[in-house]
């Protein structure tokens, strides 16, 4: 039997951090700032608190990690503490309701010795579909989150199309499609036309991407990151002066810079 003296620490530790919240959400002595936040005022400091989970990932620093879950979980708690509060759900429900749904996408792990021989690929897929269709979800392209990044939402619209046949059957359908939609953008004579087909554009190029296995999120943010890396060199190079150079000069310290880089090997 489990005592006062053998519960886990990490059982007082999210005890602590819910209690924290409720006071902070009391309505006679809570927190001003914290008593006026609900759902949608809040979601943006989740995104960015995941983004900078990410970003400690990215960083393998792992202190800036144990301090950004931590951030992360104060999220969950609050919007379950603003939940309870409307009488929708608590914390444990949000907690028990993850189980479930890791036991019942984990058959193999947690369910009979019949689901072992099932696929990883078709077990999940098998699992997720099932989970959608409980939410009523009934189209190819029900439940993707309207608030994903725009890359990471276009890929996966375009994963749930290809999953019932809507997709080019090889490589050089998406290649023609960019072209034509580079072409399309060139020739818009509005400012309504230039965004709708820069959109277009964008998504054909992840449609592109995707066919080659690379997410498009994950090389966009590479991407920058490599320009970000050759700029800041370029700014050393000119030592305060790389405004005041020339295009061509600039261009020169960028072939310089990228020259400088360890050749990737295969």
């Amino acid at each position: 039997m489990t005592t006062p003296d053998t519960v886990p620490a990490t059982d007082h530790a999210l005890d602590r951090l819910l209690a924290i919240m409720a006071r902070l959400r009391d309505a006679e002595s809570g927190c001003e700032w914290d008593l006026a936040q609900s759902f949608a005022s809040i979601a943006p400091y989740t995104i960015e608190e995941a983004y900078e989970v990410a970003d400690a990932i990215a960083r393998n620093d792992l202190s800036a990690l144990r301090e950004e879950l931590g951030d992360l979980l104060l999220q969950v708690v609050f919007h379950a503490r603003m939940a309870e509060e409307q009488g929708a759900f608590a914390f444990n429900d949000v907690a028990a309701g993850i189980a479930d749904k890791m036991e019942a996408r984990h058959p193999h792990i947690f369910g009979s010795e019949d689901d072992h021989g099932q696929a990883r690929e078709e077990r999940w897929e098998s699992a997720k579909a099932a989970e959608r269709a409980s939410k009523g979800d009934v189209g190819a392209l029900d439940g993707v989150a309207l608030a994903l990044p725009a890359l990471m939402r276009a890929e996966k619209l375009q994963k749930r199309a290809a999953r019932v046949g809507f997709d080019w059957p090889d490589i050089t359908g998406p290649e023609a499609k960019l072209a034509e939609e580079a072409r399309e953008l060139a020739e818009a004579l509005s400012a309504a036309e230039r965004v709708e087909e820069a959109g277009d554009l964008l998504f054909s190029a992840v449609n592109l991407v995707r066919r080659y296995g690379v997410a498009p999120e994950e090389a966009l943010r590479a991407a920058n990151a490599k320009f970000e890396r050759r700029f800041r060199a370029m700014e050393a190079l000119a030592q305060g002066g790389f405004a005041s150079l020339s295009l061509d000069e600039q261009e020169d310290l960028w072939r310089a810079v990228k020259a400088s880089e360890p050749r990737k090997t295969a």
